[in-house]
C-alpha cells in the first residue's frame, strides 16, 4: 500500500460498478490535496458532503465576511496534514509507523468532524438539542451505524478488522483485538499539537483576514518525534515554532473566536431557536422536520441527525422574521439585516460577580426605557487557557513540558476569563455610567 499515493486501494474498483478515480483537490491553504480513489469513496458520502453546509466558524462571518468556510474543507485539510505528518514520522522512525496505521490516521483526521451539528460548536448545546450528544459521540454513531453511507463506505474500504482498529484509534484505546495502539496515533489527530488545530488555525486566520502572525507549519511537522512510551514530543530546536503556534492560537481566540459581535450573534441565534421551540410547544409556530427533530425530538436517531445543516436554520430564519411574535421576529430580523444589534458596555475587567450586581439596576433601566430585560440584557461569559501543560501538554525530548522551557508559553497558562454585558444601543451610554458607579473596576475605558 502507498500512503498518500494512488496504489493499494482496499476496494476492488471494478466490483464497485462506478467510475471513482484518484482526485486532486485544490485548496487555498495546502494547494493540491491528493486523494486516492478508495478515499474518494468515503469523501463522496452524504455524511461527509453534509459538512459543506456546516460553517466552520458559526456566526463569525458577521464580523469577518470572508469567514464562511466549511467543516468540509477543514476536514480535507486535516486529512492532508495527517498524511504529511505520517510520512515525516516514518522517515525519522523507520518501522515505527506502518503504512496501514498511517492510512488509518489520515482517515481518522478526515472523519474527526463528521458529527458536528449546524453552526458547529455553537449549537453543540443541550439547550438547543432535545437529544444531546457531543459531536464526537454523534460522529462515532455515524461511523458505527450500518445504515449511514459513511459507515458503509469506510467498512468497504478497510474491512471489518481495520475498521475496528480505526474506531479504537479515534477513541484513544491502547489496543484493539490484542494488538497495541501507541498513543501518538490518537495524538496526531487530537491533542494540543494535532493536525486538526494546525489546519483550523491556518485556515481561520486566512479566511478571517486577521493579521495576527502565523506559525511555520513545516518546521512544526519536521520537529515532531515519538518517544519510547509512544507519545509525541517536539525537538528542542522546534520550540520557537511551537511558541509561534500557541501565540497564534491565543490571538485567534482573543481577536476572532471571542470577538464581541461573534459572541452577540451566537446569543441571538441560540435565543431565537429557544423561542421557536417555545412557540412550537404553544402551537403558535410550525417547524419543518429538521428543526422539529433538533428542538423537540428527545429520541433523535443518527440518520435524522446527519441530515441537519445550517440551511435548516437559515431558511426558517427568513420566515421567522415576519412572525407575529416580537421576540422571534426581532431576533431573526437582526440576524438577517445586521441592524439593531445590541452594544457592549465598554468596561474592562468585568467579572461574573460584577455582571450579577448589574442585573437588577440595568433591568430597571431597561424597563423604564420600554425594553424587556429578559430579551435585551445579554450577558456573555468567556473563559479559555492559551495552553494546558503537563499531562495534556506538549513535551520536549527530556520529558519536560514546553512551558518549563519557555517563559512565553508559561504566560499562556493563566485562565483568561471575561464577561461582556450587552444592552440596546439607545441606552448604552446611560447604562455604562450606571454600571461604572456600581462595579467601579480598577481599570476602565470609554471607546467605540
Amino acid at each position: 500500500m502507498s500512503i498518500g499515493g494512488f496504489e493499494g486501494s482496499q476496494v476492488d474498483r471494478q466490483s464497485r460498478g462506478d467510475a471513482l478515480r484518484d482526485r486532486v483537490i485544490r485548496d487555498e491553504i495546502h494547494k493540491d490535496i491528493l486523494v486516492p480513489a478508495h478515499i474518494v469513496s468515503i469523501i463522496d458520502t452524504k455524511e461527509i458532503q453534509r459538512l459543506r453546509f456546516i460553517q466552520q466558524l458559526s456566526t463569525c462571518y458577521y464580523v469577518f465576511p470572508a469567514a464562511n468556510h466549511s467543516r468540509f474543507i477543514h476536514s480535507l485539510g486535516a486529512y492532508h496534514l495527517a498524511g504529511r505528518l505520517a510520512r515525516q514520522l516514518q522517515d525519522v522512525h523507520p518501522g515505527r509507523l506502518s503504512d496501514e496505521d498511517s492510512e488509518l490516521v489520515q482517515i481518522a483526521a478526515l472523519l474527526h468532524d463528521i458529527g458536528h451539528p449546524p453552526y458547529s460548536h455553537l449549537l453543540e448545546n443541550p439547550e438547543v438539542f432535545a437529544t444531546f450528544h457531543s459531536h464526537e459521540t454523534w460522529g462515532g454513531m455515524m461511523l458505527e451505524s450500518t445504515e449511514t453511507e459513511v459507515g458503509q463506505a469506510t467498512r468497504a474500504v478497510l474491512g471489518e478488522a481495520r475498521f475496528g482498529r480505526l474506531l479504537a484509534i479515534m477513541n484513544g484505546d491502547s489496543q484493539y483485538d490484542g494488538q497495541p495502539i501507541e498513543p501518538f496515533l490518537k495524538e496526531m489527530v487530537s491533542s494540543q499539537l494535532d493536525v486538526d488545530r494546525m489546519d483550523y488555525l491556518l485556515r481561520d486566520q486566512a479566511n478571517s483576514g486577521a493579521q495576527i502572525g502565523g506559525f511555520d507549519i513545516d518546521r512544526v511537522l519536521r520537529a515532531l518525534r515519538v518517544d519510547d512510551d509512544g507519545h509525541l514530543y517536539i525537538m528542542s530546536w522546534g520550540l520557537p515554532a511551537i511558541e509561534a503556534y500557541l501565540v497564534c492560537r491565543f490571538h485567534m481566540y482573543q481577536q476572532v473566536y471571542f470577538h464581541k459581535v461573534n459572541l452577540l450573534t451566537q446569543s441571538y441565534l441560540t435565543r431565537m431557536l429557544a423561542r421557536a421551540r417555545d412557540l412550537y410547544k404553544l402551537g403558535e409556530l410550525e417547524l419543518d422536520t429538521g428543526l422539529k427533530d433538533m428542538l423537540t425530538n428527545s429520541n433523535l436517531n443518527v440518520l435524522s441527525y446527519s441530515r441537519l445543516t445550517d440551511a435548516d436554520v437559515q431558511v426558517a430564519m427568513t420566515h421567522w422574521a415576519e412572525h407575529v411574535d416580537d421576540e422571534l421576529s426581532g431576533l431573526a430580523s437582526k440576524m438577517l439585516s445586521r441592524r439593531g444589534f445590541h452594544k457592549s458596555l465598554r468596561i474592562d475587567g468585568m467579572t461574573d460577580e460584577m455582571a450579577q450586581k448589574l442585573v437588577e439596576p440595568l433591568s430597571g433601566m431597561l424597563e423604564d426605557a420600554g425594553f424587556i430585560p429578559a430579551d435585551d440584557l445579554i450577558i456573555a461569559s468567556i473563559s479559555k487557557r492559551g495552553y494546558l501543560p503537563y499531562r495534556e501538554g506538549i513535551l520536549l525530548p527530556d520529558g519536560r513540558d514546553v512551558s518549563e522551557a519557555s517563559p512565553l508559553i508559561r504566560s499562556l497558562i493563566e485562565l483568561d476569563s471575561r464577561v461582556l454585558v450587552f444592552v440596546p444601543e439607545p441606552i448604552r451610554d446611560e447604562a455604562e455610567l450606571k454600571a461604572r458607579d456600581i462595579v467601579r473596576p480598577v481599570q476602565s475605558r470609554l471607546d467605540v
